[in-house]
């Protein structure tokens, strides 16, 4: 099942939602919604960020509001993360997850090591954010001059392998806060990355924007 979340953060671009797919909004995210005229199935969160006038729209729109206590343990995106995985997600892609608060961006970036048995992409803009972990391929498609930066998450990643990069790792060792793996570049449309452990974030920085 794949879910696409809109968060609260500065969204780039129109979210890309396929028939099928379902919508949630973290609390805010459903102005982000209402921007590209998105109708939410769900929205998620204390509500801080939305009046009343706005939930009942919401509501009467066709909406599922979930709402949750002010003084809770975990984030509005967290919550729909949750929720999320309740639903039986495997697959997240999620927007507006960055913005100009950097613990938030920070909390967000870390957020899917916490749910390792969902896949996660996060969009912003003409970037993109995946993770690998202990044993994983990743196959990423972009187009040659994209750049593609690779940064280790927890400790040192083992095992790097990279094929249609323009410098090519094979069998690598990328340590932690080191910045070997920043701004390679795509070579073919189709590229690959492998590891064998560790917890690897993959940016991929298209030079051209992409709505995907």
């Amino acid at each position: 099942m794949r879910i696409i979340i809109i968060a609260n953060g500065q969204l780039c671009q129109a979210p890309i939602v396929q028939p099928g797919e379902i919508l949630i909004a973290a609390d805010g995210g459903a102005t982000n919604c209402r921007k590209y005229s998105l109708q939410p199935d769900y929205v998620i969160g204390d509500f801080d960020s939305l009046s009343e006038q706005d939930l009942a729209s919401l509501t009467s729109s066709g909406s599922h509001v979930l709402r949750y206590p002010v003084r809770k343990d975990f984030t509005d995106l967290e919550l729909a993360i949750q929720f999320s995985e309740q639903l039986g997600a495997d697959d997240l892609t999620i927007y507006a997850a960055l913005g100009e608060r950097w613990d938030q961006s920070v909390a967000n970036l870390l957020l899917p090591l916490a749910y390792p048995k969902i896949r996660f992409r996060l969009v912003d803009g003409a970037q993109e954010i995946f993770y690998l972990s202990d044993h994983s391929l990743l196959q990423l498609e972009g187009q040659p001059g994209d750049t593609l930066s690779l940064i280790p998450l927890s400790g040192d990643v083992t095992g790097v392998a990279t094929h249609g990069l323009e410098y090519p790792l094979e069998d690598a060792i990328l340590l932690y806060g080191n910045t070997r793996g920043i701004s390679n570049v795509m070579l073919k449309q189709h590229v690959s990355v492998s590891i064998k452990q560790g917890v690897l974030l993959c940016v991929v920085i298209h030079s051209a924007k992409k709505e995907t």
